[in-house]
């Protein structure tokens, strides 16, 4: 048995709605990741660099900012979920 023709069978099984749903996903999450870089870099970073690493406050106040954006993030999924179920 050849792995073309093996590689050729599964690329025909490839369901497109499967693709757009993948793409889609990828793209949420990639809006989200910059939403979350921007948001934190501008609150917690200042514009003066005085050092070539984050400082112990820069690198807290990241942290909680990443935190509490994937809280909201979670609390705003389950609240829409529960709206779409009612």
């Amino acid at each position: 048995m050849s792995f073309y023709n093996a590689g050729m069978q599964s690329q025909q099984m490839v369901n497109p709605q499967n693709i757009a749903m993948a793409e889609q996903e990828l793209e949420s999450v990639t809006d989200l990741f910059n939403r979350i870089a921007e948001s934190c870099h501008t609150k917690c970073i200042s514009t003066k660099y005085t050092q070539s690493d984050l400082t112990q406050g820069e690198a807290v106040c990241i942290d909680r900012c990443v935190s509490k954006f994937f809280e909201v993030n979670v609390k705003i999924g389950e609240k829409m979920q529960k709206m779409g179920q009612n």
